[in-house]
């Protein structure tokens, strides 16, 4: 699967902070076809991608409360691409002027020996699973569309089975920090969705 969309900017000194702007919410098996139908006449004018790909959870603890988390994905349906290390940041949630969830986000490709690079560095796998959807895209607005399976034999990505009889669907947008204003445009398209999806600010505290 491809990098979420960066905005280019030049850098003077230091690195550009870059912000995940999300949405997230699900849609019953059955209703699938509605939303995509409905995604396609709301996206840019071409045919959404599919992806299938495994994403593996590493941990490190140190010192800290809570350990370091970082996610390897890498594609089981398209050879030849890399794979991706991905580091997300807590979620700032106590803005209420902010329609989306903000986190810090740094995604990067790598070679295919990552996952045992993080091993190596002391990091240790929490688990795994694999995702199989689509991506819409609407300007700078990415819509993910997919299925969670789980892994039943570990490693084992041929031995799977559906980890729920719904699908998530995630609104994202990947820009600078202090780009505040692209969570009006998310919510704006979000309310275009209604009722087949409800995209929300979900805080990930309140799952666990």
């Amino acid at each position: 699967m491809e990098a979420p969309p960066v905005t280019m900017m030049p850098v003077t000194g230091g690195t550009i902070n870059m912000m995940e702007y999300l949405l997230q919410g699900s849609v019953l098996d059955q209703s699938l076809e509605s939303l995509l139908h409905r995604l396609r006449g709301l996206c840019d004018n071409m045919e959404p991608e599919t992806f299938l790909d495994h994403e593996m959870v590493f941990l490190l603890k140190g010192q800290q409360a809570s350990p370091f988390v970082l996610r390897a994905r890498r594609s089981m349906d398209k050879t030849g691409m890399p794979w991706h290390l991905r580091y997300l940041g807590q979620p700032e949630i106590g803005d209420k002027n902010r329609h989306a969830l903000v986190r810090n986000c740094v995604d990067i490709a790598t070679s295919d020996n990552l996952t045992d690079f993080l091993v190596e560095m002391g990091f240790r796998m929490d688990h795994e699973f694999v995702a199989k959807g689509h991506v819409f895209r609407k300007g700078i607005m990415k819509i993910m569309v997919y299925k969670i399976f789980r892994i039943l034999m570990p490693g084992n990505t041929e031995s799977i089975e559906p980890l729920s009889l719904s699908y998530l669907v995630e609104l994202n947008v990947v820009a600078p920090a202090g780009q505040d204003i692209v969570s009006d445009d998310m919510r704006n398209f979000a309310e275009q969705l209604k009722p087949l999806v409800h995209l929300e600010k979900i805080d990930p505290k309140r799952l666990m």
